[in-house]
Parts: C-alpha cells; sequence; structure tokens
C-alpha cells in the first residue's frame, strides 16, 4: 500500500480503507450514492445495490470512472436474493470488510390514515432488509475476525415528528438492533454502529422541506439543512480505523436538530 493510499482523501491521518471492500445498500442517489463516492474515493472496492432506478445506479458507476464502483440490482427484502448477491461479492472481491445498511423508504401520513401496506413497506425496507445483509455478511466477517458495519438511523428514531409513527418505529429499531448485533459480534472485532441523519438536502426529504421549511430551520441549531456528504464523512469515520474503539454507537448527524 502507498504512502499516498494509505491516508485519507483530505490527506490526514491513515484510514485504513485503501485495498478494502465495501458493500452500501441503496446507493444510487442521495446519501447512499455520496457513501458509495466517499469510500471509493478512500481506494476501496464499492459494490452498491439499487431497487428500481437503474439509470440513477448507472450513473453513479459511468460519472466516477477512476473509482472502483460497481452497481447490482438486489431487493433487500428478499432473503435468498440478499444471500446470492452477498456470496456473489464474496467470491468476486475476497472479503467483506464493511457493510453500510442505508436502503430505506418512507410512507408518511398522519396514523389513523396509515393503511396496513404504508406499514409493511416500511417494516419489511427499513428492518427487514438491515437484518437480512447483516445475517448474510456477518458470517464473512467473523471467519476473518474484523470487519465494520455502519446502519443509516434517523433523527426521528429518538425526536417525534407528526405523520412519522411507521417511520420512527422502524428507524427506533435499528437503534436498537445495533447495539444488539455490536454486543454480539464485538468478540470477533466486528464493529457496528448507526448514523442518525437529520433533515438532509435529498429528494427523499424534499416534501418535507416544501411544506414545513421555517418550521424545521428554526428547530435546527445551525440554521441549515444537512448535506449527504456529511453524512458520508461521519459513515467513512466509522467505517475507518480512526474510530477502531468505537462500537455500538449512534452517532446523530442533525446540526443540533430539536435541542
Amino acid at each position: 500500500m502507498s504512502e499516498k493510499n494509505n491516508i485519507n482523501s483530505d490527506g490526514g491521518a491513515p484510514d485504513g480503507l485503501a485495498g478494502k471492500n465495501a458493500i452500501v445498500t441503496g446507493g444510487s442517489r442521495g446519501i447512499g450514492r455520496a457513501i458509495v463516492e466517499r469510500l471509493a474515493g478512500s481506494g476501496m472496492d464499492v459494490t452498491f445495490t439499487y431497487l428500481g432506478n437503474e439509470e440513477a445506479a448507472n450513473k453513479v458507476v459511468s460519472e466516477n470512472p477512476d473509482l472502483s464502483i460497481t452497481a447490482v440490482k438486489v431487493d433487500g427484502r428478499d432473503s435468498e436474493a440478499v444471500n446470492a448477491f452477498i456470496e456473489s461479492v464474496y467470491d468476486r472481491v475476497g472479503t467483506i470488510d464493511v457493510l453500510v445498511n442505508n436502503a430505506g423508504v418512507i410512507r408518511d401520513n398522519l396514523l389513523p390514515m396509515l393503511e396496513d401496506e404504508d406499514l409493511e413497506t416500511v417494516f419489511k425496507t427499513n428492518i427487514e432488509g438491515v437484518f437480512h445483509f447483516c445475517r448474510a455478511a456477518v458470517p464473512f466477517m467473523m471467519s476473518k475476525r474484523s470487519g465494520s458495519i455502519i446502519n443509516i438511523s434517523s433523527v426521528s428514531a429518538e425526536k417525534g415528528g407528526r405523520g412519522q409513527t411507521n417511520y420512527s418505529a422502524s428507524k427506533g429499531a435499528i437503534n436498537s438492533f445495533t447495539k444488539s448485533l455490536a454486543v454480539e459480534v464485538g468478540r470477533r472485532k466486528i464493529r457496528v454502529n448507526a448514523v442518525a441523519p437529520g433533515v438532509i438536502e435529498t429528494e427523499m426529504s424534499k416534501d418535507v422541506r416544501d411544506l414545513a421549511g421555517d418550521e424545521i430551520i428554526s428547530n435546527i441549531v445551525l440554521k441549515r439543512y444537512g448535506l449527504p456528504s456529511e453524512i458520508a464523512n461521519a459513515v467513512w469515520f466509522l467505517a475507518s480505523d480512526l474510530s477502531a474503539y468505537v462500537t455500538g454507537q449512534i452517532l446523530s448527524v442533525d446540526g443540533g436538530f430539536k435541542m
């Protein structure tokens, strides 16, 4: 490993990521794309999943020709598809060093107006998807006695919001899952953490920002929305050797939302 590749992209301390392999779920847009590009920019081979938007996924690859990025269509709700995908990545690159569970959906509405499908879609994607990917990847990390898992949670897990009972419940489950898995695999030198974004400038949050922009900003200490790159930097830190003594933590990156 060259000295250049042994430092982070800002020229700082060694991050230990160059030459390693990462999987990012939901990596075609917004926060997911920023994470893919941040990790690949640190010298990682990154394989990301997408489900519905093949055009966006292909753009991530084509617009980063100098980075090692691969896009694969996978439905995280399908455990057999996830198992096959994880095995195929391992067979191709030889290790699974970092897993970032970013894929998620929202179906916001007031509780009396939520349909069964709204609950099922959110829970299956946001909770079961994380479970499927972790369950498939952990054995490969355990055999190497090394690995870092980062789950993308949300400020909504801790701070209530109108119309988000289903989404908040799903992210609260992710926080609990993260802490329990950290205890379960810590002896095998696998770290498990979560990043909890606040309101970030993405397509997913656009409707919320359009409807309640001034109200939201008034509740953010830094008086601005976050950027996908700022979430990606937090993920990079938790993936890297710089956080070697950090596990079971929920890192809020929310600008001081609702403090």
